[in-house]
């Protein structure tokens, strides 16, 4: 007879105890322990045991007769998805995608399934019916055409004992789960969707993979914190974590990478949500930045980089009289601790009052960007807007600043401005102390302007 065992984990970090406590000592949460009953069937251990006795022996190795080279990778025809990934999917990962219910994760990887042509695709459903993903897959459009694939194949079902019989029939080159959270294991008598069924479900397709080589996508749902729902350690288990995110007023959808063992951590995938699916935008500096006809005070364009893609980005402000005792500060897509040490720079370093003023600030097109080499843009819409002076519309900026008002170095200089002479600029603003600019200047047709202090910057504008 199988022994039953009782444990108590926290629904917010996923840390087991034996016995209920009123504080997770892990996340400190209270009130978060909730019993669950784990039945372990000792007669079977992996999910090899579902389909074959064939099991790999591993031993130890020397580190210098292991062969080095370049993973094996299945690439898309989706580029943003190859960017987000670092170059392709590699074979034998697992790749864990996490989003807001509705912001269209299962239309992109159902979009990016049907897309391989040449690999023998499994799209595993537990929410929904083999109706329901007909009848969105018949929505899908690539490059005016519908898309047909004779080697995409369904299952809609919930049980990975079940799942894994039909992987051995089928023998997949690439899997897709959606959504990890719906799976049961019948190796755990917890109830779907549980700390402890996720974290199982989640190690069998891990074994799965690296046994394997097949790479394995795990559509996740995230929590009203907005952090990816289930234990902490499954970020820890998977190899990749991509989040896809994005405004439900805007067409625009970010996938962003948070981990990635095989690749950049910063990289950033732009798409457009259509009634034909999910569009790759390949130029998302033309779409950040806003047509007008007139020139408005308080708006500068920032020249960013996320991972190795350069970005040309609209920052807006607006800076008034405040009405009540305690100035506003709001921010949208900016962190709102970095912009109070701006204003304390400014207020500091260049006499300017904005203790009295309301200050807001918002990055176009309802992105957030955490690159350092915003600051000279958002200083220079503060003060546009605070003077009531618009900008030129032909310049653009790049620096990180310092607390003493200096203008600091950011990396990479060259890319950005490229990026901005390919849009149209004709002047950007860059620190003193970039080593390469001197070069740049004689390699583009755009005016490179290196200044090291905020007050320069200032008596260049107004």
């Amino acid at each position: 007879m199988s022994k039953v065992k009782k444990s108590f984990f926290c629904q917010n970090c996923g840390y087991e105890s034996v016995k209920w406590i009123g504080q997770c000592p892990s996340c400190s949460q209270w009130n978060s322990f909730v019993e669950e009953v784990i039945e372990k069937d000792n007669g079977k251990q992996n999910w090899n045991d579902y389909t074959t006795n064939d099991k790999r022996i591993s031993k130890a190795v020397a580190l210098s007769q292991v062969k080095s080279g370049e993973e094996k990778r299945i690439t898309t025809t989706d580029a943003e998805l190859n960017r987000v990934l670092g170059g392709g999917i590699v074979s034998g990962s697992i790749i864990l995608v996490a989003g807001e219910p509705g912001i269209g994760k299962s239309t992109l990887f159902l979009q990016s399934g049907l897309q391989l042509q040449d690999q023998r695709v499994l799209y595993i459903s537990g929410e929904e019916s083999e109706q329901q993903i007909k009848m969105r897959a018949d929505r899908l459009y690539n490059n005016g055409a519908s898309i047909n694939n004779d080697n995409f194949f369904l299952l809609t079902e919930t049980s990975t004992q079940t799942i894994f019989q039909e992987i051995k029939k089928l023998k997949p080159d690439v899997v897709i789960v959606d959504s990890v959270q719906t799976l049961q294991s019948n190796l755990i008598d917890a109830s779907q969707g549980s700390i402890s069924q996720i974290k199982e479900c989640a190690g069998e397709f891990q074994r799965y993979a690296k046994e394997t080589n097949t790479p394995v996508f795990l559509i996740g749902h995230i929590t009203k914190e907005g952090g990816i729902a289930g234990p902490k350690i499954l970020e820890h288990m998977v190899d990749v974590v991509l989040q896809f995110e994005g405004d439900r007023h805007y067409a625009y959808r970010i996938l962003r990478t948070l981990k990635n063992r095989f690749g950049s951590t910063s990289e950033l995938g732009i798409y457009e949500m259509t009634d034909k699916g999910m569009r790759g935008v390949a130029n998302p500096s033309e779409i950040l930045i806003t047509q007008k006809e007139e020139q408005l005070s308080g708006i500068a364009i920032a020249a960013t980089l996320e991972g190795v893609r350069p970005l040309l980005i609209e920052v807006q402000s607006l800076v008034t009289q405040s009405v009540y005792g305690t100035p506003q500060r709001t921010v949208s897509g900016f962190d709102l601790r970095r912009l109070q040490l701006l204003l304390a720079v400014l207020e500091k370093r260049g006499g300017f009052h904005f203790g009295v003023k309301d200050v807001f600030l918002n990055i176009a097109g309802g992105i957030k960007v955490e690159d350092p080499s915003i600051d000279l843009a958002v200083l220079c819409a503060l003060l546009s807007s605070y003077e009531d002076v618009p900008l030129p519309q032909s310049i653009c900026f790049a620096g990180e600043i310092g607390l003493s008002g200096e203008i600091r170095a950011v990396n990479k200089i060259d890319q950005r401005i490229a990026e901005a002479e390919k849009l149209g600029f004709e002047k950007i603003i860059v620190s003193k102390y970039n080593q390469s600019v001197k070069q740049s200047r004689q390699k583009f047709n755009i005016e490179v302007i290196t200044m090291a202090r905020v007050e320069e910057v200032y008596q260049y504008l107004f």
